[in-house]
Formats: structure tokens, C-alpha cells, sequence
């Protein structure tokens, strides 16, 4: 079935295409908007002026220029880009970025085996407007500056220093996905004519040299196609590069990346799109696109997480301060909204190692102060999805028979949705 096909046989559709490892129901069920898996929103805020589905609860984590909660360390402006780490002794570490020039960085706060804040610390300074980014396997964050001239800097947790990765290129970087299987990360750009990246290690998971391609994607219909891939210099952005800016593909802002079992998710704001690339066949679906749907809540695609259920949390710039999500059976939802936060976004969703706790920021916080707030949001999160789809805090699993055709084709590994260090680091961590 074409992608256009299916659009026009979907009484109530939403733009959803079929065929990517994220859609379980193959052709079952008309995509659609719904009250999603946790029911509507609460008709009141909470005290933090979070409008939750019944039984979630929420607090504030951290404020810009207050100190985080039980520490002296002071949270940093404009928190963005967000991971959650696991640590050995139980417990895990959110790590966020801070989105302005010359004082820009990343921090992190961690936690104990019972949520209880314990300590927060600097990791990464002194760089400039570091938007997204992502967590390694290996339990490093990638920080990504969102600037022209933008690098890679690879920063850890345990108190090494971060380090530079030119390797990676020079343009305005959004977010990166590591795929473990294939050993290759992808990245976005958030410009008008920015380009979908691939990088891929000479040793992986040394990160010191490898090869940078962009995508060229030749298209079958409007919503989906076949990409192929084209080596690009390091040095600057494939827009500035005549020799290979017409010979790959163009994406509008893209935005939030992120890898889950064998395909990789991403958005782009300039058009409101969220992407899928099964990467063991190259081919390339738009999953999502409001302009075909009015009546879709979700505007201004941009973070990207996916539960431990398999749901598709995707984080509002603007529009209504949502965060909304994209279940296995296609429908969309509102998780929840944010109030008295006009003019801000929601930034850096992840969910810490058990999948019971979501982490996100409103960068620039109420209306008017500029200053951003870090939530936690608690509550009953699904353990499986459609078709049985389990979460031991490692690998999710589907029967092979409920794939669509095209998926059946290379049934892919898994990684979860955080990353675990190698060691334990609490003894490196100050309050």
C-alpha cells in the first residue's frame, strides 16, 4: 500500500504511516486522535501548573539561578536537551543542557534508589548555546551546540573532563542517536536546509575518527522513501558546501533524534514532522504530519523520548506547552500541558532507568521571567504496550508475527531509553 493510499483510507487518520518497527498493529486499525492510554487531562493544574492524566503527581527538580534542591549547586539558564544515566548503586543521574552562548555547558543531578536528590554538578562549560544532544551506550551524553559553527562535545558523568569531537562536523547541531547494533550515530540539524546525518566510527565506540554522510532520500510518494548516503566535509555545514549540498536532501529544523530497536526517530519543526528510519532497509517514513490534520493537538514537534512501553513522547516548542505522545496503535494524545509557561518550550523528556519517572524542562519558565524549571513526573506509566510488548529496564520484545512484512525483514536489537555507566561514581559527585 502506498503511503498516500493509506492516508485516504484512514476515516479519522493522522498522518501515521505504516511499515516503521514502532507501528505494531499493521493495518488493524485507522490512525486517530483519542484520550490515549491514561485517560484526559485534569480540568485544574497542579500546584506546579501541570495538568495531568489521574494518578500522576509532579515536582520541581531544580530552578534556574536557585540551587538545586539538598545541594549548592546552582541550575544553569535555559535548561534544554536532557538523558537519564543509570547508576550501580541503584540510583540514576539527568543530565540537562543549558542553551546560551559563551556560559552555555551541561549539568546533572543525581539521584538515589529512592528518588531523593543527593547530589548536582557541572559536567560541560564555556561552549555555546548547547541545545540537544544524546546519551551513549557506554554512559557518556553527547552535548550539541546549535550554532553554525556548532561541535560535539562528549562529556561524562564521573568527573573527566569533556572532550571535543570535531569528527562529528561542524554545523547547528540538534540531537545525535547512537544505534548499537549497526554502530553508527545519527544526527540533526536545526537549520532551514538542514541536512539528516549519519557518522560512522572507525572504532567504535571511540568517537576520535570515523566518516560523516548526509542523507540523500529518493522519494516513492510524499511521505516516504529510500535513503542513501553521501560523504560531507567536517569542517562546515553541507548548506555552505556546493559540491554536495544538491547531491543530498534538505529537512526543515530538524530537531529532537532518538534510536529505539532498530529504528531511529526524529522530528522536524519547520514543517511539524516526526520521521522514522528503519535503518537495516534505509527507508524513510513520516510517521507523523499535523498539516494533513487539523483537528492533531500536537504543534511544533521537537524532543523526542520513547518509554518503556514503546509510546512516542513528543515535546512541544510553543503551541500549547504539551507533551504528547504516539502509541503502538496509533493514536495521539496529550500527556500533559504545562500552564503559565507562554512562551517557553518543553525540553529534554527522558525517563529515568525503571520507566516510572519523567524528567523535562520548561526552558524559559512562567511567562515573563526567563527563567527555566526542571519537573519529575510520577505516576502508573505503562510496563507494555500493544501486543504484549515487555520492559525488563533492558530489552522490549514483540512476537515476530504481529510485524508488518517490511519489519519481518530484520528483526533489530534493542537499546533502552538511558544509558548505564561502567562504574560506580558516586564517590565523584559533590553536593
Amino acid at each position: 500500500m502506498k503511503r498516500r493510499d493509506f492516508v485516504k483510507s484512514s476515516a479519522v487518520g493522522l498522518g501515521l504511516a505504516l511499515g516503521s518497527r514502532f507501528w505494531t498493529s499493521a493495518y488493524a486499525q485507522a490512525a486517530r486522535v483519542g484520550p490515549g492510554p491514561y485517560g484526559r487531562l485534569a480540568s485544574a493544574p497542579d500546584s506546579n501548573g501541570l495538568l495531568l492524566p489521574s494518578g500522576f503527581s509532579s515536582r520541581v527538580i531544580a530552578r534556574t539561578a536557585s540551587p538545586v534542591p539538598g545541594t549548592t549547586h546552582v541550575w544553569h539558564v535555559a535548561p534544554d536537551g536532557g538523558a537519564c544515566f543509570a547508576l550501580p548503586s541503584g540510583g540514576w543521574v539527568y543530565v540537562s543542557n543549558s542553551e546560551v552562548f559563551f556560559v552555555g555547558g551541561a549539568a546533572a543531578i543525581e539521584f538515589d534508589a529512592d528518588a531523593n536528590i543527593v547530589a548536582a554538578r557541572t559536567i560541560l562549560s564555556g561552549t555555546n548555546f548547547n541545545c540537544a544532544g544524546g546519551a551513549t551506550p557506554w554512559g557518556t551524553w553527547l552535548s550539541c551546540e546549535e550554532w553554525p559553527r556548532g561541535k560535539v562535545y562528549e562529556c561524562h558523568i564521573d568527573g573527566q573532563s569533556a572532550v571535543l569531537r570535531p569528527q562529528l562536523g561542524t554545523f547547528s547541531h540538534e540531537a545525535v542517536a547512537v544505534d548499537p547494533r549497526e554502530r553508527r550515530l545519527y544526527l540533526t540539524e536545526d537549520d532551514y536546509e538542514g541536512r539528516f546525518y549519519r557518522f560512522t566510527p572507525s572504532h567504535y565506540p571511540s568517537l576520535a575518527a570515523g566518516r560523516l554522510e548526509a542523507a540523500l532520500v529518493t522519494w516513492t510518494d510524499d511521505f516516504q522513501g529510500r535513503v542513501s548516503w553521501v560523504p560531507v566535509s567536517k569542517l562546515v555545514p553541507v548548506s555552505s558546501d556546493p559540491s554536495t549540498r544538491r547531491r543530498t536532501t534538505a529537512f526543515r529544523n530538524g530537531e529532537g533524534c532518538f534510536y529505539d530497536s532498530g529504528s531511529v526517530y526524529f522530528t522536524t519543526k519547520g514543517d511539524d514532522r516526526v520521521w522514522a528510519l528503519e535503518v537495516s532497509t534505509h527507508v524513510l517514513e513520516c510517521i507523523y504530519a499535523p498539516a494533513l490534520y487539523p483537528s492533531s493537538p500536537l504543534r511544533g514537534a521537537d524532543n523526542v523520548v520513547v518509554s518503556r512501553s514503546g509510546d512516542l513522547f513528543v515535546a512541544e516548542d510553543g503551541g500549547d506547552m504539551e507533551l504528547c505522545m504516539l502509541t503502538p496503535d496509533r493514536e495521539l494524545s496529550r500527556f500533559l500541558r504545562l500552564t503559565g509557561h507562554e512562551g517557553s518550550e518543553i525540553t529534554g523528556p527522558a525517563f529515568n532507568p525503571s520507566g516510572d519517572r519523567l524528567y523535562f524542562s520548561s526552558q524559559r519558565g512562567t511567562e515573563g521571567s526567563g527563567l527555566g524549571v526542571t519537573f519529575e513526573v510520577t505516576g502508573p506509566f505503562r510496563r507494555d504496550g500493544l501486543l504484549g510488548a515487555s520492559f525488563d529496564g533492558k530489552q522490549r520484545s514483540r512476537p515476530l508475527a504481529h510485524r508488518t512484512e517490511r519489519t519481518r525483514q530484520a528483526a533489530p536489537d534493542v537499546q533502552s531509553g538511558y544509558a548505564a555507566p561502567h562504574e560506580d561514581l558516586s564517590m565523584l559527585w559533590t553536593s
